[in-house]
């Protein structure tokens, strides 16, 4: 019989490319296995899942809107229903395992798997756990975790240290800088800078660009600049007639960039994190302060520590970014330990360690 398995959540980039980089690896393993994808509707996974070639069902559900309380008034009957619509998955497509890999579709799956007595495993891909991963762990069958020390957050004989999946396209990518160079129609002789923001941009980041673009210009650098959709109106008016800049809302393929740059100014989401590990690239990290227990400055700091990244608070990203990267940019010592250090951290097979231990417990 093959093995039927539910992947859950998802909500950004971070979320959503390691669930697919792990249903992958269990493919490859065994090529028989049955997967379905659960999310939420109106999230990026009910349109990335699809395109990955695997179906997915979508759940009412949404979080908790801390800025604006009125928006909350539905949430009670979205997470009724949300409850009553896993119930109907779960009993139709009858999965051996859940896997949840972190957003809001996770936590309803994971909790009426483990009710139902179904093994169910998790992937905490930051170095502070989420509430709702902590809730969950109490009744995992496994954790994996993308780094060391997580035994504050969930039962020690639980975790395995796996690392964080990385999408096949940047782990198997032999693009070269010409080649990534070429794809932006940007200039070989100059350095480049490729500004990240997470797969939904970053106000912080895209302001102190904004602002600084004729400076990095003049200092001879180019931009490849992904801006997030809320910003890519403002960004195509400041680019306007400006060479040497690519600015657009999502880059779709993504080793291109990371082959074409010489520095990245970035976010500190952990797939951020593990794939600028892997590309080994000079790195700015801007963690974005009102992420979970704030999580992304604690990713950003492990690196900065073992001096493997530099890092700039957001709240002074609109004075420093730009000097910041104008310096580094000019400081090829400094690129060279950045870039040496960096490599250290990268771990290329998270996918099979993790697919392999899910098929191990589910025999």
């Amino acid at each position: 019989m093959a093995k039927r398995i539910i992947i859950a959540g998802g909500g950004t980039g971070g979320h959503i490319f390691p669930a697919i980089a792990i249903a992958n690896a269990l493919k490859k393993e065994d090529p028989d296995i049955n997967i379905l994808f659960v999310g939420a509707k109106g999230k990026m996974e009910m349109e990335k899942v699809p395109q990955a070639g695997y179906a997915i069902e979508g759940l009412d559900i949404a979080g908790f809107n801390r800025s604006s309380l009125i928006k909350n008034i539905g949430l009670p009957f979205k997470l009724v229903r949300s409850f009553w619509q896993v119930r109907r998955i779960v009993s139709q497509f009858k999965p051996d395992a859940a896997i949840g890999v972190g957003g809001y579709s996770s936590f309803p799956v994971l909790r009426f798997a483990q009710a139902k007595g179904i093994p169910t495993f998790i992937h905490e891909s930051n170095s502070f756990a989420g509430k709702s991963n902590i809730m969950l762990g109490k009744k995992a069958t496994r954790i994996f975790t993308g780094t060391e020390g997580m035994e504050k957050f969930f039962p020690a004989n639980k975790i395995m240290v796996t690392g964080n999946p990385v999408r096949a396209a940047i782990l198997a990518a032999a693009v070269t800088r010409e080649e990534g160079l070429r794809f932006f129609s940007l200039d070989s002789s100059k350095k480049t800078v490729l500004v990240v923001g997470g797969s939904l941009g970053a106000k912080s980041i895209n302001e102190a660009i904004d602002k600084g673009l004729d400076k990095m210009l003049e200092a001879g650098l180019q931009l490849i600049w992904q801006t997030g959709k809320p910003y890519a109106a403002a960004a195509s008016e400041r680019v306007a007639g400006k060479n040497g800049v690519w600015a657009n809302d999502f880059i779709t393929q993504m080793e291109y960039a990371y082959a074409a740059a010489d520095i990245v100014v970035a976010r500190a989401g952990a797939m951020t994190v593990a794939e600028l590990c892997l590309v080994k690239k000079p790195v700015l990290f801007v963690p974005y302060p009102f992420a979970a227990e704030d999580h992304q400055t604690v990713n950003a700091t492990q690196l900065v520590s073992q001096h493997a990244a530099l890092i700039v608070k957001d709240s002074e990203a609109k004075e420093k970014l730009v000097f910041m990267s104008i310096e580094l940019s000019r400081d090829e010592a400094k690129q060279e330990e950045l870039k040496n250090n960096i490599a250290k951290l990268a771990i290329t097979d998270a996918d099979t360690r993790i697919a392999k231990a899910i098929l191990e417990s589910v025999k």
